[in-house]
């Protein structure tokens, strides 16, 4: 691989590892807020429905959070390797 290639897979792997430490730490929030808005839709519902659906959504964020903060911070520390290989 060339240096710039490693250079835009770290710039990828730092925009991946952002986006899901975002994902990761507000999961609350943007679980309870899309939980908020399905319950206007559905014009109310029982209590322990809207805890489930709270739930679920937040889940989901932690889910998808882990998922790209663990992708990039694997593509950061290849990259980063490789390109201290390279330059030796």
């Amino acid at each position: 691989m060339t240096k710039d290639k490693l250079m835009g897979l770290i710039a990828l792997g730092s925009v991946l590892s952002a986006v899901g430490f975002i994902l990761l730490f507000f999961s609350v929030n943007f679980g309870t807020s899309l939980a908020e808005s399905w319950l206007v839709k559905q014009g109310g519902a029982d209590t322990s429905i809207y805890l489930k659906v709270i739930e679920g959504y937040t889940n989901n964020f932690l889910f998808a959070g882990s998922i790209l903060f663990g992708i990039g911070l694997f593509a950061l520390l290849l990259s980063y390797y490789k390109l201290l290989s390279i330059e030796e």
